[in-house]
């Protein structure tokens, strides 16, 4: 399993429109057996056109900080299962969603600012 974090240096990024590159994680047998990143597509906007890219790669989770509606919907269309709410360390955060101790937030993003 591939699980994508969107990321601003070595945390989870706020904001899932505005993120520098995607951390990718894989996941075998509960531990974490591979980390990659890709670039984000530049400039603002929800991103959401890397969704079925992401799950050609195999990627089946998002944990993000946060995301509208659309961006969200947009994920789930591509099997990809959206968890809001995150913050911190990605490489701690990928660690506590292999413990299952992240839960998704349900708060969506309601306003769209370019930065």
């Amino acid at each position: 399993m591939k699980i994508a974090v969107p990321t601003r240096g070595n945390e989870v990024d706020d904001h899932f429109g505005h993120c520098e590159f995607y951390t990718i994680y894989t996941i075998e047998e509960g531990r974490i057996t591979a980390k990659e990143t890709m670039p984000s597509p530049q400039g603002c906007g929800c991103k959401s056109n890397i969704a079925p890219i992401l799950h050609s790669m195999g990627v089946e989770v998002m944990l993000a900080g946060n995301m509208g509606e659309g961006a969200k919907n947009v994920l789930s269309n591509n099997n990809i299962a959206v968890i809001r709410g995150c913050s911190g360390s990605t490489d701690e955060l990928a660690l506590a969603y292999i413990r299952g101790e992240v839960k998704d937030n349900g708060e969506v993003c309601h306003h769209h600012e370019c930065h």
